[in-house]
């Protein structure tokens, strides 16, 4: 055998060799940062991949280095969603542009700025209700919580065993948050940093002095049993006067919303009575600035209304 030929069975296999390693490594790094995903998705509340197929994942890569991106995440992990911000960044978007082509096509072009402004608030509003949906539902779960952690602690368990039992026990989304609460103990965060953590997620009044409770009986020691029997019948007490609250200005609310709905559908029957009217209307300046005029005094009732309804108990 010639020497080039034993030259280039060697170069052969000294290629196949790098190749094999480059593919161990980069199997062994991919294994890794999947890992590292998981844990990053366990201490940040996040869902972990790999639960169903993402879309737009270029775009929620991109999206996510930005100021916006971390607060749309912020946003998303509060309201308990399985979105990523790529994805309710693009859905929101082909929203507005819907909506614009919409308003444009059957009121006046000039409606169609006005209904993508309306469709970015109201994919705002959408989180917000959303997160304020969990708040709600956690607040309803609290004394039961408090009653999990009052008799696990009279049985002589630490707080993190008591607070992993409540997050087995209990169902969505009081389960899920301390699902959170006890994976970041279990990383090694402290229970004050964690339980803090929890209170700014789901801010609520009952849901910070239960925090406040736990976190000063961590600090000080002693015996917290009693304090969160007593807290178990005082969240019973505040659930029953939140709910009928609630009843009492359900009214209030719903007329905020219907104000806004009756002035669209008066446009829309006014535009299908006397076809173009309204474009005829937007293609002057005066008849622009009094549609934006009382698009205004729509807002600041709907504003105002809201205020009315709206009573921290």
């Amino acid at each position: 055998m010639t020497t080039p030929a034993l030259i280039a069975i060697a170069a052969t296999l000294a290629c196949a060799a790098l190749a094999i390693a480059g593919l161990l490594t980069y199997t062994r790094g991919k294994s890794q940062h999947a890992e590292l995903e998981k844990r990053l998705a366990i201490t940040t509340g996040h869902t972990p991949p790999g639960t169903r197929t993402r879309h737009f994942t270029t775009v929620d890569t991109r999206l996510r280095r930005t100021a916006l991106g971390k607060r749309i995440q912020q946003r998303i992990n509060a309201t308990g969603l399985d979105l990523t911000p790529g994805e309710f960044f693009v859905y929101a978007l082909l929203a507005t542009g819907v909506l614009w082509a919409v308003a444009a096509a059957f009121l006046a072009p000039f409606f169609g700025p006005v209904a993508a402004l309306i469709a970015l608030w109201a994919a705002n509003t959408f989180l917000n209700w959303q997160r304020q949906k969990r708040i709600e539902a956690f607040i309803n779960q609290l004394p039961e919580l408090a009653r999990i952690l009052a008799n696990a602690t009279a049985a002589g368990l630490a707080l993190r065993t008591a607070l992993s039992m409540a997050a087995d026990e209990l169902e969505a989304p009081a389960g899920e948050e301390l699902a959170t609460v006890a994976n970041q103990l279990a990383l090694g965060r402290s229970i004050d940093e964690a339980l803090t953590e929890l209170a700014d997620r789901l801010p609520s009044r009952e849901l910070v002095v239960l925090v406040t409770t736990l976190v000063l009986s961590n600090r000080a020691g002693g015996t917290v049993v009693a304090s969160l029997r007593n807290l178990t019948t005082t969240l019973e007490e505040r659930k029953e006067t939140r709910r009928e609250v609630i009843t009492m200005l359900s009214e209030v609310n719903a007329t905020a919303y219907t104000l806004p709905l009756l002035g669209l559908g008066a446009m829309v029957m006014l535009n299908s009575m006397a076809p173009g009217s309204l474009a005829r209307m937007t293609g002057s300046t005066i008849g622009q600035i009094a549609v934006v005029v009382s698009i205004a005094l729509y807002v600041v009732g709907f504003i105002a209304m809201r205020r009315l309804g709206k009573i921290e108990v």
